[in-house]
């Protein structure tokens, strides 16, 4: 039987850079995927969204792999949102100050690098390899060829499942006494769509910029990419509304829709009918389990804490899993592996619970509230705080997206802000007297709420 010190389940971008920190603490890791090598041709994932958006923490994570500069020529920077109404206006929102960016990159040529460099580090990734079962009684994972069907058992000292929100390493864990396990799906799904270069061979639209169509209970996004494309994604609910998937049947009914709400965005769209009647119709779900961890075994990224993509910080914070989880083996070393997941659990879990909760709570802001002149007027107010008073008041998109603060703490200075900025917004001139307010007085405020 073959026997390995270290087995991650899934090679996607949180096992392929796992990966390359644990090979580079000179441990012996092996990888394994059910799918084939797509390296050896061109990446296509089935007609889903494969755009991802890059931000501090993910960086922060790649730097420390000595990845950053073979990263940035695969992205794009968005500087902020632009929002699209249903007349072809455009409103552009910055996410922060002057050139603070989240980067659009394709998941499929990120993973085909992530991959590259683990076996560059010594990593040994084995392909076509589904895992039957795993044996946590005796460490021993069960795979099968995908191609032939011939059945491997494969020993290990160490097993890490990073192998998504339908973790095999996680199914095992459920067979366990005392193992917590929450998912749901929310009521909407999504497609991928996307806009071509003009006949020129330019951006049809701004490409620094996430482009967004907020319409009440659905909308549209896309974000750039470097052959001068833009990935679209359209959420909508499954049923229920008059504007759902189930109600989508024919091109009859996809040029209307979109030539209702999306306007703009269908005059640049030819191939609209043609892939939304191709590209499968996906759904999005929140995991939420505990614990992550089994002595030798570790579940990181979206084995453990699956999120809805409305705060682009799915791949960001598996990103951050890798780097806590490296920081921790510096201090406590690999003599206990039990000691040192059970510590990685302990810091993580309160954080992506909390990112989780935002994830859900801005997608209501991203499809209804920013095309809400009220919302943009107090995005305008948390900057001008922000500016004033720099370490005062930080806006909870920045402190999600461009620092280190801890999710659990962003979190909870961002329902003190909430409930200061409603009762700040709640003043019936405030359209009209904005720029003549007392900004001392609510930075006053906000330190009697951290003071309570």
């Amino acid at each position: 039987m073959k026997k390995n010190q270290i087995s991650i389940l899934g090679s996607g971008l949180i096992g392929s850079l796992l990966s390359i920190y644990l090979k580079r603490r000179g441990l012996d890791v092996a990888m394994y995927e059910k799918r084939a090598d797509n390296r050896k041709g061109p990446y296509r994932e089935e007609g889903r969204s494969i755009n991802m958006a890059l931000s501090d923490r993910g960086w922060r994570a790649l730097e420390k792999a000595g990845l950053k500069e073979k990263v940035t020529p695969l992205t794009i920077p968005m500087y902020g949102r632009m929002v699209h109404d249903e007349h072809g206006k455009t409103t552009f929102l910055p996410y922060g100050k002057e050139n603070q960016a989240i980067y659009s990159i394709s998941r499929g040529r990120f993973n085909q690098l992530l991959v590259d460099e683990a076996e560059k580090a010594g990593v040994h990734v084995f392909f076509d390899s589904k895992i039957e079962d795993v044996d946590l009684k005796n460490f021993q994972i069960q795979l099968s060829s995908t191609s032939t069907g011939e059945k491997e058992t494969i020993q290990s000292e160490v097993i890490i499942g990073s192998d998504g929100a339908y973790s095999s390493l996680r199914n095992a864990m459920l067979k366990q006494m005392r193992f917590d396990y929450r998912q749901k799906y929310i009521s909407h799904g999504y497609k991928e769509l996307s806009i071509p270069p003009t006949k020129d061979g330019e951006f049809a639209m701004e490409p620094n910029a996430l482009h967004i169509w907020p319409r009440g209970n659905f909308m549209l996004i896309a974000l750039p990419n470097p052959d001068k494309s833009f990935t679209c994604t359209l959420f909508l609910p499954f049923e229920g509304d008059r504007v759902c998937f189930e109600n989508i049947n024919d091109e009859r009914d996809v040029v209307g829709v979109f030539k209702t709400y999306f306007d703009d965005a269908y005059e640049l769209m030819p191939e609209l009918t043609k892939e939304y009647l191709a590209n499968p119709t996906s759904s999005l779900i929140n995991i939420e389990c505990f614990p992550w961890m089994l002595k030798n075994a570790l579940l990181i990224g979206d084995a453990c804490h699956a999120m809805v993509p409305f705060y682009g910080q799915g791949m960001n914070s598996g990103f951050e899993d890798c780097f806590v989880l490296d920081e921790i083996l510096e201090k406590y070393g690999t003599n206990s592996w039990e000691l040192v997941f059970a510590k990685f659990q302990k810091v993580r879990k309160p954080n992506t619970d909390a990112i989780c909760q935002l994830a859900m709570e801005n997608f209501e802001e991203m499809k209804n509230d920013v095309a809400d002149p009220k919302f943009i007027l107090r995005k305008k107010i948390e900057a001008k705080l922000h500016q004033l008073y720099p370490k005062d008041w930080i806006p909870l998109y920045t402190m999600v997206t461009f620092s280190h603060i801890p999710y659990a703490e962003a979190y909870y200075q961002g329902k003190l802000q909430q409930k200061i900025m409603d009762r700040v917004m709640a003043h019936p001139l405030i359209t009209q007297n904005w720029d003549k307010l007392d900004y001392e007085d609510i930075i006053n405020q906000m330190d009697k709420a951290r003071a309570v």
